[in-house]
């Protein structure tokens, strides 16, 4: 993993701050965590792994039965970048998942149980906005969109409590939502048993 860390003083009161994350050295993020919303245990295994000549972080492993994961969200996030507003963007690809193939990202994250999140799922062709509160998640905006197998790109816009959303550079998604006003933790996101692949992870916070 290259870690690039950049800081630019864009104005006297405005920083610029870019974080990269590519998983090239095979290791996860030791500041990240592995948490879940809607169960009491992690269920989900993250690894770093080679393929052909590229690392990606990927999920191997759902540690339940298909009939118990349902309500259950797969979280991997830190709270070492504090975004509030500015841009989160990362590379996916679906690859398994009978009850749900969807993966995305996570920001303004509070804890496990209070984050935005975007979402990909090719299993319902949509691209949609939650927000989850106390555990509970809310749909805000939905787009009907059909993807290719293989990688995508996603990447979010936050901007004060307006948010938007592309896929491949194409703005599908905006929306305006109050439910968490204050900086959070970024990261990424699958539900129940959709094992996602992710890489070149970027968060700039303005």
């Amino acid at each position: 993993m290259l870690f690039r860390l950049f800081i630019g003083l864009l104005t006297c009161s405005i920083v610029l701050l870019a974080t990269d994350f590519d998983f090239e050295n095979a290791k996860l993020p030791t500041s990240w965590k592995v948490q879940t919303t809607g169960s009491n245990t992690n269920l989900a295994t993250w690894e770093v792994q080679r393929e052909e000549n590229n690392s990606i972080l990927t999920i191997t492993k759902i540690e339940s039965s298909l009939f118990s994961i349902g309500g259950t969200f797969n979280l991997f996030f830190t709270k070492d970048i504090n975004l509030k507003d500015g841009e989160i963007s990362v590379d996916f690809r679906a690859n398994t998942g009978r009850i749900d193939q969807g993966g995305g990202i996570m920001w303004r994250v509070i804890d496990k149980d209070n984050y935005y999140v975007a979402r990909f799922n090719p299993l319902e062709d949509n691209f949609r906005f939650y927000s989850v509160m106390d555990g509970h998640r809310k749909e805000l905006k939905s787009a009907t969109i059909k993807l290719n197998k293989g990688w995508h790109r996603m990447k979010i816009i936050q901007n004060g409590n307006h948010f938007e959303g592309y896929i491949n550079g194409k703005k599908l998604l905006e929306a305006n939502n109050n439910s968490i006003a204050k900086a959070g933790g970024v990261g990424l996101w699958t539900k129940a048993d959709a094992a996602t692949s992710f890489d070149n992870f970027k968060a700039e916070s303005k």
